[in-house]
């Protein structure tokens, strides 16, 4: 009864949630012809094309909401894409635009991953930052590297799977990913960038020693937690908004050679996140427990209203030859227990999923994985006779969402409309979400993309970054929630995206003080007010002043779109 009152008083406040939170028009549209003409006095002018082709391209993302007209009154297109062969010609585009009475807008796109329209530069110019790993050269002298120092310089326009390649070449790795490698180390660093190993390592923010950064002034620094390190901060996270990381030297360990990839199976929200809370206890007040620290990876998954286990992100290896089921990770009879279960259960299921390393010069042997599995077996909380593992090579787990972008690829169904919607909720609010949103909200409706659900340990991420989490309620613990829908027919991206309106709604009415990741605000006052709050804005507000006053850099994340007073 409690959950239907909570529902019906989102929906009575819905109509206005969504216009207070409905992003205006961007102003009509001045001509760029004057400022482009004066870019051919420059030294990069031949770098710079102002083609129709070339600059829808720079325009789209990922979400693709503004091809399916969602979003598309806000996102005007760029005028022009910068092709740069060094950061050079980035800091000169930048100073070019700050010399000019109206500065033109200046976004850096890597893989064009964002859902929203986030590294637009409407009626400005786009840095297509793929193009300093390809032209004269520059791919090889821009990813060392360094086996006695234990690091490696990547620009900011490479790719996680060409670190993690680069890396493994010397029996080296990373610890800190997201779940999808083929993405930039410049896109990541300037969100968060989190996965299954953030709760011990912390996000990839917190695993960065050294940065070149290019300003919005056109500034090129070199900063670190030692030197420039106010810059250092802002840029982590930062959405953007204070510099174009142009290089990011990462910390490396010894890499494993293989994962044991699990998945235990739950039917209550309440037994899965108190195994997973138990499960990331480590350097933390009270001890580790039994289970505390035996994985290296921790994530949890929804299954919600699906006729098959698995998903496009959590593709297992492929089948073996003698087998006829879809997957390897779940044989024919185990698909149908699942489905069973998950009938039992109403239709919504849990999985926590995780990974134990082992092999290479410093990981456990197989037969120790195998007496930590016994120990997950006894003391995990999952339901009996549902526990689910493989052997995958290590880099095979960590690159496996891409073998689920192929197939999908394949059957043309990846470059359709993606109305995702990522969430940090207060541990506190988690369960109440579960029961309104995973089984009352999303219920209602056919799966049609993954849902995540998995918890971060709050000392793990530097409050001197600009990346926002959830308030500090002396919890030591906040979730993370992905709800990754695709939208493949007709009408699909209006249902979803008043659907993400309506969970947010109800987060509003039932007191869960949200934050968005990768976040997305029709304006400046929603992005003070939702999103940093009165604690950290104006230290936004100090750093924006600082390094980019006359908001050039990133305006398509809505947050500065004209220059600071």
């Amino acid at each position: 009864m409690k959950q239907e009152q909570v529902r019906m008083a989102v929906l009575l406040m819905l109509n206005c949630f969504v216009k207070a939170t409905a992003p205006p028009p961007w102003p009509p549209s001045a001509s760029s012809a004057s400022f482009l003409d004066d870019l051919g006095d420059l030294g990069i002018a031949p770098l710079i094309r102002a083609d129709e082709a070339g600059t829808a391209r720079a325009s789209a993302d990922f979400g693709n909401l503004s091809v399916a007209g969602v979003g598309a009154p806000r996102l005007a297109a760029a005028a022009a894409v910068l092709y740069p062969s060094r950061p050079a010609d980035i800091a000169a585009l930048l100073r070019a635009s700050c010399a000019r009475p109206a500065p033109f807008a200046v976004s850096a796109r890597g893989c064009g991953h964002s859902v929203h329209g986030q590294a637009s530069a409407p009626d400005g110019v786009v840095v297509d930052m793929a193009s300093l790993g390809r032209l004269q050269g520059g791919g090889a002298r821009r990813l060392a590297v360094s086996v006695e120092g234990r690091y490696v310089d990547a620009g900011g326009e490479q790719l996680w799977v060409d670190v993690l390649r680069a890396s493994m070449a010397h029996g080296l790795t990373p610890v800190s990913w997201t779940d999808y490698l083929h993405l930039t180390v410049g896109g990541t660093l300037s969100n968060a960038g989190i996965s299954g190993q953030a709760f011990r390592h912390g996000p990839q923010i917190s695993n960065v020693l050294e940065l070149d950064v290019i300003t919005g002034v056109g500034e090129m620094v070199t900063c670190s937690k030692e030197k420039a390190p106010d810059l250092f901060d802002a840029v982590l996270g930062g959405l953007g908004q204070f510099g174009v990381i142009t290089r990011a030297r990462i910390p490396l360990a010894p890499a494993p050679a293989r994962a044991r990839w699990v998945r235990f199976v739950y039917t209550t929200a309440a037994a899965m996140t108190a195994d997973q809370e138990r499960l990331i206890a480590v350097d933390r007040a009270g001890g580790a427990g039994a289970v505390g620290g035996l994985m290296d990876y921790v994530e949890g998954s929804v299954h919600l209203n699906q006729g098959l286990v698995e998903t496009w992100r959590t593709q297992p290896q492929p089948p073996s030859p003698s087998s006829s089921s879809s997957s390897s990770f779940f044989s024919d009879a185990d698909e149908a227990r699942v489905a069973a279960l998950a009938k039992e259960a109403g239709g919504v299921l849990y999985f926590l999923e995780g990974a134990i390393y082992f092999g290479g010069a410093a990981g456990p042997s197989a037969a120790d994985v195998d007496k930590r599995m016994d120990v997950l077996r006894r003391e995990l909380r999952h339901e009996r006779g549902f526990v689910f593992a493989q052997d995958v090579a290590y880099a095979g787990f960590l690159d496996r969402v891409h073998d689920g972008e192929l197939k999908l690829r394949a059957a043309g169904l990846w470059d359709v409309p993606h109305p995702w919607l990522n969430l940090f909720l207060p541990r506190s609010g988690v369960l109440a979400f579960a029961d309104g949103v995973f089984h009352g909200i999303l219920s209602r409706t056919p799966a049609m993309g993954p849902v995540l659900i998995y918890p971060m340990n709050r000392n793990k991420w530097d409050s001197n970054m600009s990346a926002v989490i959830t308030d500090d309620d002396g919890d030591e613990v906040f979730y993370t929630v992905g709800i990754l829908r695709s939208a493949a027919a007709a009408g699909d991206v209006g249902r979803l995206e008043e659907q993400n309106d309506e969970i947010l709604g109800f987060c509003e009415v039932a007191g869960i003080a949200y934050k968005q990741y990768l976040p997305y605000y029709g304006s400046q006052a929603e992005w003070q007010k939702r999103h940093f709050g009165a604690n950290l804005w104006p230290r936004f507000v100090q750093r924006k002043s600082k390094y980019d006053p006359k908001a050039i850099l990133s305006r398509g994340q809505g947050i500065f779109t004209s220059p600071l007073a």
